[in-house]
């Protein structure tokens, strides 16, 4: 039997030092949905897609004390934020393996792709931590190029960039 789906989902706005971020939670106040308002259009159609029958309003997230934690220098606030994604199983397994590398700390593509025992299959590993929909909490910008060089963040290179440096990661390996 399919997972229940929520009936009403809360938008939260929350102002960041690096742009107002989205929190979208179920009834229970579990994260269902992270992004930036200027990727609104495409989280609210994927909200749309795997929600379809929830109804959207706008309030203050049970969440955001967490978030407001983060993002004022406790990098750790965000470790125990309950989140659920829709996702094939081999998305859950590498959202769920990216929550195992701890704040400060980076990890290749092809790290965790042997992380989560398919040490082949790197170029799925990235596409699935890019269709992560609660980036942030489940630290897809953890990720690295093999080399140490940033790449890819659906929230922008900037923000990868600053999320790192925010977290502790070295600048040479943020720059």
């Amino acid at each position: 039997m399919p997972a229940a789906q929520p009936e009403t989902l809360t938008l939260d706005r929350l102002p960041t030092p690096i742009g107002t971020a989205l929190l979208v939670t179920d009834e229970q106040g579990v994260l269902r949905a992270f992004n930036w308002t200027d990727y609104e259009p495409k989280m609210l159609a994927w909200i749309a897609r795997h929600y379809p029958k929830a109804r959207l309003v706008e309030a203050r997230s049970a969440l955001r004390p967490a978030f407001e934690a983060y993002f004022a220098g406790d990098a750790a606030a965000l470790d125990k934020v309950p989140w659920k994604a829709s996702g094939t199983p081999f998305q859950l397994k590498v959202w769920e393996t990216l929550c195992s590398i701890p704040a400060g700390e980076t990890l290749s593509y092809r790290g965790l792709a042997e992380r989560i025992g398919r040490p082949t299959a790197v170029r799925a590993v990235g596409l699935a931590n890019g269709a992560n929909p609660v980036a942030v909490v489940v630290p897809c910008h953890r990720v690295i190029g093999t080399n140490g060089s940033l790449t890819g963040y659906g929230g922008g290179l900037p923000r990868k960039q600053w999320l790192l440096a925010h977290e502790g990661v070295r600048k040479e390996l943020a720059a």
